[in-house]
């Protein structure tokens, strides 16, 4: 079902195309403006679908698909531009590939769908993401905007708050092949 929170999460898919596209061509003005909007939409549509009691299945993945498919993009078009240090690109890339294999890794060992929940170390993983990404288009708008001291500490806390958050998401994969079926295919609460 088409309800407002999937369709601010659909405008965030489409936004994608056009921000590759204004950074390809260097307009990074643009890019950051539609950067900014998308991760605006990724602040809302969940804040809407609590307030309006509009939660979905098809929200609760397409959600943080959205959330992974722009910063995953964001992340390999600014690494390969050198705008972004390479080795966070292969964290931030990384965490995600082994997330997404081990899901279906596990779903094809067991034929049940662990339900998608984030943890507090995987919203905020996102969230630096998301400064850090947000810091770099500034910088290429507007040269030394950011301070480099300060760019680097979002890069080393963006890239800590991935791997914690890659390793809770591991350690909640093997807890609910452990235990599944007996919480309703749902992963036990990380510890």
């Amino acid at each position: 079902m088409l309800n407002l929170p999937n369709f601010l999460t659909l405008l965030r898919l489409v936004a994608i195309p056009f921000f590759v596209i204004f950074l390809g061509d260097a307009r990074y003005p643009e890019a950051l403006i539609v950067f900014v909007a998308a991760g605006v939409t990724d602040a809302v549509d969940g804040a809407v679908a609590r307030l309006m009691h509009s939660k979905t299945t098809l929200g609760a993945y397409l959600d943080p698909a959205a959330d992974k498919l722009l910063l995953l993009t964001a992340f390999v078009s600014l690494g390969f531009m050198n705008a972004v240090p390479r080795w966070l690109t292969v964290v931030v890339v990384s965490r995600d590939v082994i997330v997404v294999l081990g899901y279906l890794l596990l779903f094809t060992m067991t034929q049940e769908a662990m339900e998608v929940r984030p943890t507090v170390a995987g919203k905020a993983s996102t969230f630096f993401q998301l400064t850090a990404v947000t810091i770099v288009l500034c910088s290429l708008v507007r040269p030394h905007a950011v301070p480099p001291f300060v760019e680097h500490a979002v890069f080393v806390i963006a890239a800590a708050m991935t791997i914690v958050a890659g390793l809770q998401y591991v350690y909640r994969g093997l807890l609910w092949v452990q235990y599944r079926g007996g919480n309703d295919g749902a992963a036990p609460a990380a510890r």
